[in-house]
């Protein structure tokens, strides 16, 4: 039986012996890119909006969230000493969404409470939907690219199915596996672009919320210094 095993393999060695293996194939990226069709262009027009949109949202919220903590202390001694007018200054040398914010309120100290406090407010939804801008497409960008990737598998899985048909409905797995990859390259290239576009749409989104949240507290603040005596 052992004779038989060891004859058995040594034929089964043979015949692997006397077929050609065919050689691994690699693809550049230009190549693979290529491959995807003209989808995978406007992929990369969406990748390049993407990349431009994060980072110039990205500059401006960073700039945005700068602010010297000794800010809010110098505007309260400016009011306390009655120095509306150097209050004033000092918003208008600082170039932040609190400082534009604080300053409508000193603008209106006189006026009642309740106007002071919708100025301020007004104010800040202003800033707050200026920092938005762009950040909708990129949401869109975001959602978008993995439904394009997806539209071009698709596309090309109906392809490779209709050449099929042309060669009279045999199954020919190379037709079939070649067309498949390549349509598969497009829903990769839409997860290339889409998950980047998610994670930094979202990331802007934080930095954003976490600003608002400091301008809440510093309108807060304001509020606060008004209703303090004036000193004499």
């Amino acid at each position: 039986m052992f004779l038989q095993v060891a004859e058995g393999a040594a034929e089964i060695a043979e015949i692997a012996e006397g077929m050609e293996v065919p050689a691994a194939t690699t693809m550049s990226f230009w190549n693979l890119f290529t491959s995807g069709g003209w989808l995978m262009w406007v992929l990369l027009l969406l990748g390049g909006v993407a990349v431009f949109l994060f980072v110039e949202r990205f500059i401006a919220i960073r700039a945005a969230s700068k602010m010297n903590f000794n800010f809010m202390k110098r505007i309260r001694e400016k009011i306390s000493d009655g120095n509306i007018a150097g209050a004033l200054e000092s918003c208008r040398r600082t170039d932040s969404p609190i400082a534009r914010m604080v300053e409508k309120g000193i603008e209106r100290i006189g006026r009642p409470m309740p106007e002071i406090q919708n100025a301020i407010e007004n104010q800040a939804n202003l800033e707050v939907s200026k920092l938005g801008v762009g950040l909708p497409y990129l949401a869109m960008i975001s959602g978008g690219a993995p439904m394009i990737g997806f539209l071009g598998t698709v596309i090309g899985l109906v392809s490779a199915f209709m050449a099929m048909e042309g060669m009279g409905g045999t199954v020919d797995i190379s037709v079939l596996a070649g067309g498949m990859y390549v349509a598969m390259l497009t829903t990769v290239g839409g997860l290339i672009v889409g998950i980047p576009a998610y994670f930094g749409y979202n990331y802007l989104i934080a930095r954003i919320d976490r600003l608002i949240f400091r301008m809440e507290a510093n309108s807060i603040a304001f509020m606060d210094i008004l209703n303090q005596p004036v000193k004499r």
